[in-house]
């Protein structure tokens, strides 16, 4: 890459960056976003889990590209992270933690359950988002049986949709009924194509990233969701110097569920 095309990058990431720490939550998605838009392939990276490691989720900020961070609630860094995070100009959600069909899986605190109510939800939400207000949307950690739940579903959005959040299918089942609902109800939504790093091995890493890749020049959109890692980091370091002639875009979260309209395959 010339140094004048360096140049250009740079500033146009700086440019974003000092865009988004103005930003309130409501203004996220009208400033990330034209519909009918034409132009490059959009990839949107979301590093979900973060709040128990202050290290590995600050290693992502040296990578000086937008990523999308989502955050657990009311775990030990939450608060410190999230304010380092969107100090940095980065776009912060919230990992709401749900139920998900294992009993012995805990999803952690602040988790929404299928026997919650309405209001224990809304409640449940408010305590969970007082660590950091300025989030501007939300996906679900774990989840697979709260997300196939359309009763729950619904209730859930509604306390999203009233603070104008968008929403990310993380998909931990092929049932989720989250983003169609989602859609249905009018809210910017998207859902997740590839996990990078389930197997947490470099070459799997690599595997899953050049997939998101191909999905992305195919489609012309893709969202990738990693997690605080210092093999995944090391691995996404490299893989985004590769690609940095393939014509990719890489955009938050919100930016993508603007543009999402089709139903994610069930598989």
């Amino acid at each position: 890459m010339s140094n004048r095309s360096s140049r250009r990058m740079f500033l146009k990431q700086a440019s974003f960056a000092a865009a988004a720490l103005m930003l309130r939550p409501s203004e996220c998605l009208s400033a990330a976003a034209v519909p009918g838009r034409s132009g490059p392939s959009r990839l949107a990276i979301i590093i979900d889990d973060v709040g128990y490691n202050r290290k590995n989720a600050r290693d992502y900020l040296a990578l000086g590209v937008p990523l999308t961070f989502s955050i657990l609630p009311q775990v030990t860094y939450s608060i410190e992270l999230a304010e380092s995070i969107h100090g940095a100009g980065h776009e912060v959600m919230l990992h709401q933690p749900m139920q998900p069909h294992s009993a012995a899986a805990d999803p952690g605190p602040g988790a929404l359950y299928v026997q919650h109510t309405r209001s224990e939800m809304e409640a449940i939400v408010r305590k969970n988002l007082e660590d950091f207000p300025f989030a501007c949307g939300v996906n679900n950690h774990m989840g697979s049986m709260f997300t196939e739940s359309r009763p729950c579903v619904l209730d859930m959005l509604d306390v999203f949709r009233q603070r104008s959040f968008f929403f990310v299918d993380s998909f931990t089942t092929s049932q989720s009924v989250a983003f169609r609902t989602a859609r249905e109800l009018n809210m910017a939504a998207a859902y997740r194509n590839v996990f990078i790093d389930n197997d947490p091995h470099a070459d799997s890493i690599y595997r899953q990233l050049h997939a998101v890749r191909q999905r992305a020049l195919r489609t012309g959109s893709a969202i990738a969701i990693g997690h605080p890692r210092p093999e995944t980091v090391r691995v996404l370091d490299a893989f985004l110097k590769e690609i940095r002639d393939d014509g990719i875009e890489l955009v938050y979260a919100s930016a993508m569920a603007r543009e999402r309209t089709g139903a994610p395959a069930r598989s």
